[in-house]
């Protein structure tokens, strides 16, 4: 069997060596003669899988590390009875902690208490879902709009509109799409990015199309009042510089790169290979993540619940790094740049989960053991 991967993929050795030979290519640069005689193609999201790439390829099974599948062409799929499996879920507490890690930087800088704020999260998936659950433990109000859910669950979603109208903070968790009972191309567009209510913070960690980027340049030249964090572009690897200038925090489409997050999306679709080849499955990933580097916090029971919250989030996971890298990458050539913003990726230096950080409150302390609860954090 051959198995043709993105070169940025992690364990791929260690998860499917046993099923043949790998072959490592980087993602943008996979083509119709790397994947001709392939049986298996592993790819992350900047790998566009359609009929152009697969037709007349060995391939049988798709694979994709990555929660979003709008980068494979599953109608082609189908039709050609090739298998296809992503990760769903895989990097959603990543990108919870990306959130808050902003949430925290923008507070900062506004001078604001996080619970004076509504929160309105766009997408209520495995990420916006989570994102909900962290942020109502918190204490904190939010109102969620996920259109086909409500559709299909009922429950207390509202619309887009009540978003705009009401929330002062608005976070996008959607998938991307141009069709359907909600499309979410340039979701947020100039009319909807006017709307906006004054001193509003926008956080967009889906996909960079789901806001318009030029309307939202525009928009931003002329509110002061707005921030904005984004850690997608519409065009990514090129990326509107002076829209990144605009934003309090500018990310390379890394908000889900926990170490984490990568190797369980990598684990998950070994799983689903497994399945396919009616094979069981020997590796876990269990076995394969090392220890984290900060292990254990102790808290007295007199600290103060905002400076907790600002310590273990930030303890773990910064977004202000990930920001000051990819500024210093936005230079030379709009090559150069897009180069750049590969490699940040390629070479992104390890980074954990709250989740798996484990606090103990040395005394009692109600309000200090329900925030480490909130977060998802271990009491111990």
């Amino acid at each position: 069997m051959l198995i043709v991967a993105d070169e940025n993929i992690p364990l791929i050795e260690e998860f499917f060596a046993g099923f043949g030979e790998i072959r490592r290519l980087p993602g943008r640069q996979i083509t119709r003669a790397d994947v001709h005689a392939a049986d298996v193609l592993l790819v992350r999201s900047v790998t566009k899988v359609d009929r152009e790439l697969l037709e007349g390829s060995a391939v049988r099974f798709v694979g994709t590390c990555t929660i979003g599948t709008d980068h494979l062409a599953l109608d082609y799929f189908e039709q050609a009875g090739i298998e296809w499996s992503s990760a769903p879920g895989c990097n959603a507490r990543g990108v919870v902690d990306y959130v808050l890690g902003s949430l925290l930087t923008l507070a900062e800088i506004e001078g604001v208490d996080l619970v004076q704020r509504t929160y309105g999260v766009i997408g209520a998936g495995e990420v916006g879902g989570r994102l909900v659950t962290v942020l109502r433990a918190l204490g904190l109000k939010v109102l969620v709009c996920d259109p086909p859910r409500q559709a299909a669950e009922g429950g207390d979603y509202v619309s887009l509109e009540h978003i705009i109208e009401h929330c002062d903070v608005l976070s996008l968790h959607t998938p991307l799409g141009k069709t359907g009972s909600f499309p979410t191309w340039h979701l947020l567009d100039q009319q909807r990015l006017e709307q906006l209510r004054p001193g509003t913070w926008l956080i967009n960690a889906s996909r960079g199309p789901v806001v318009d980027n030029v309307a939202l340049r525009e928009v931003l030249n002329r509110r002061d009042d707005l921030q904005a964090v984004l850690d997608v572009w519409e065009h990514e690897p090129e990326v509107d510089r002076e829209l990144a200038d605009l934003c309090v925090l500018a990310t390379p489409h890394i908000a889900g790169y926990s170490l984490e997050g990568k190797q369980r999306g990598t684990a998950q679709i070994y799983q689903a290979l497994c399945d396919f080849l009616g094979q069981p499955a020997v590796v876990r990933l269990a076995d394969l993540l090392p220890p984290p580097w900060l292990v254990k916090v102790e808290l007295s029971a007199s600290s103060d619940p905002g400076w907790a919250l600002a310590m273990l989030c930030r303890g773990v996971y910064d977004p202000r790094r990930d920001d000051a890298d990819f500024r210093r990458s936005l230079t030379g050539s709009v090559h150069e740049q897009k180069l750049a913003f590969d490699g940040l990726r390629k070479h992104y230096p390890v980074r954990r989960e709250i989740e798996g950080l484990a606090v103990h409150v040395d005394g009692d302390s109600v309000a200090l053991k329900q925030l480490v609860k909130a977060l998802g954090a271990v009491l111990v």
